[in-house]
């Protein structure tokens, strides 16, 4: 009895979590005018939305330099400055590409890694909304003691309250929770033994031959 009991407690507040959860995805957008950083990150994704959103963000001034993280090697960088708004010469002069990342664990070593090497401590992040709280996880674990400011892109299907009851929004919403939960560990664990491991960072690179960003994990 104490058992089941116990089965149905971690059960409650593991429910109670999800819906927390969906509140904060569903608290990202609309997003807020941010303030200016040094640069402007965007974790690629599904759709060019987010790549899009970012460069209206450079165009705006609200920051230096942008980094693409997860660029797809096989579309060359003149196809992407075609699907993406913005002048070509501030997409030529300002925007980073980077190739390494296949998930956003990828992504978060990716931008630590050019952070440091251009000297930025203040970041935009531009994602999805129901991928922001997992990227900034891993970002700040990769980066410690940068600033981020999320700016997120809205995902129709979720900002609806009742997303719950249709199946797909359920299972993308409740597939987040858990991969949040389990990076929620992991620098949990990081914290209490006082070890973080340093992970290798793949530089991203401003190369003209770069590709299209779509294969980072949302």
């Amino acid at each position: 009895m104490k058992f089941l009991t116990l089965i149905a407690v971690v059960a409650l507040m593991w429910l109670t979590g999800l819906f927390v959860f969906a509140e904060r995805v569903r608290g990202f957008t609309p997003a807020a005018d941010p303030a200016r950083a040094d640069a402007i990150v965007s974790l690629t994704g599904p759709s060019a939305e987010r790549v899009n959103a970012a460069i209206r963000l450079l165009e705006q001034g609200k920051g230096d330099r942008l980094l693409i993280s997860g660029v797809n090697r096989e579309v060359r960088r003149q196809e992407l400055r075609a699907l993406t708004p913005g002048s070509s010469k501030l997409f030529n002069c300002c925007v980073d590409l980077g190739f390494e990342a296949e998930n956003t664990v990828g992504n978060a070593q990716e931008i630590a890694a050019w952070a440091r090497s251009k000297g930025y401590d203040d970041l935009i992040v531009v994602t999805s909304d129901y991928h922001m709280p997992r990227s900034l996880l891993e970002i700040r674990g990769a980066a410690p003691g940068v600033r981020l400011t999320p700016y997120a892109v809205s995902t129709p299907s979720l900002d609806n309250a009742g997303w719950w009851r249709a199946t797909e929004t359920a299972r993308r919403m409740t597939l987040e929770y858990m991969k949040y939960l389990a990076v929620l560990g992991r620098e949990g664990m990081h914290r209490l033994t006082g070890r973080h491991p340093e992970r290798p960072g793949p530089t991203a690179e401003a190369d003209a031959d770069a590709s299209e960003p779509n294969k980072a994990a949302a």
